[in-house]
């Protein structure tokens, strides 16, 4: 566990001096290079390379995100990802080195935000941080600013307030990332969304190199309030279904 300084690099530290990220990781090369990329964005960090010491750490630094990998000592990323988000829900960031959407399912029913598949860019790191971190500031802007009524389409309801969803009463936990997705596809209920525009309004990307990760996302959402709810246009997007007028 090391514990670093900000940066000066002159890279916008403002925009994340006073934030905390914690990267779990047991390859030495690649805590070292992510820790130095966001060094360099501005953001103290700490990091651990094995599953005890990581929610050992989490608990005592409160960090503000996690960059989690999948595959380490002691215990998993998930077991990792799961005791820290029933402590305290924080954004995760997890890291597989497989392409395995099965496994990228799991790490998102756990409580993880985002993930990415090694190998990958620093660059994108760093992005992909900034971008969390972004959205849990909207998500904490949204839930102070009063909105009267919930929507409701059919069985599904979505109180934007206080970020819950309900199916048929029930309430159905949703990720920071999930509940962003389903309100975004029912701004516009029956419309298709791109893939691109889901990036672009969810996760503030400009590029479409991350339109797997809308599928998986997607996917996960669908396990939680029913596959019905969202219809798959091939070749072009997603719509969320409501029930006849």
């Amino acid at each position: 566990m090391e514990q670093t300084q900000t940066s000066h690099s002159g890279t916008a530290p403002a925009a994340g001096a006073q934030r905390r990220v914690l990267v779990v990781e047991d390859d030495p090369t690649i805590v070292d290079a992510v820790a130095a990329r966001l060094r360099a964005e501005g953001f103290l960090v700490q990091t651990a390379q094995d599953g005890p010491s990581a929610v050992e750490t989490a608990e005592a630094w409160q960090p503000d995100l996690l960059v989690l990998d999948v595959m380490l000592p002691g215990f998993d990323g998930l077991e990792v990802c799961r005791r820290v988000q029933a402590h305290r829900p924080v954004p995760v960031l997890m890291l597989t080195a497989r392409d395995d959407e099965t496994d990228m399912l799991v790490g998102l029913g756990v409580g993880a935000d985002d993930y990415m598949t090694k190998p990958f860019s620093m660059r994108e790191v760093a992005a992909r941080v900034h971008v969390l971190l972004r959205r849990v500031e909207r998500a904490a802007l949204a839930a102070s600013t009063p909105r009267s009524g919930v929507l409701r389409l059919g069985e599904l309801e979505v109180d934007h307030a206080q970020r819950r969803v309900r199916v048929r009463g029930e309430d159905v936990h949703l990720t920071p990332t999930e509940f962003d997705l389903l309100v975004c596809l029912a701004g516009t209920p029956r419309a298709v969304l791109s893939r691109e525009q889901l990036l672009a309004e969810v996760w503030d990307w400009a590029d479409a190199s991350g339109t797997r990760t809308v599928d998986s996302h997607i996917k996960a959402l669908r396990r939680k309030i029913g596959a019905e709810r969202i219809r798959t246009v091939h070749g072009v997007g997603y719509a969320l279904e409501t029930p006849a007028p």
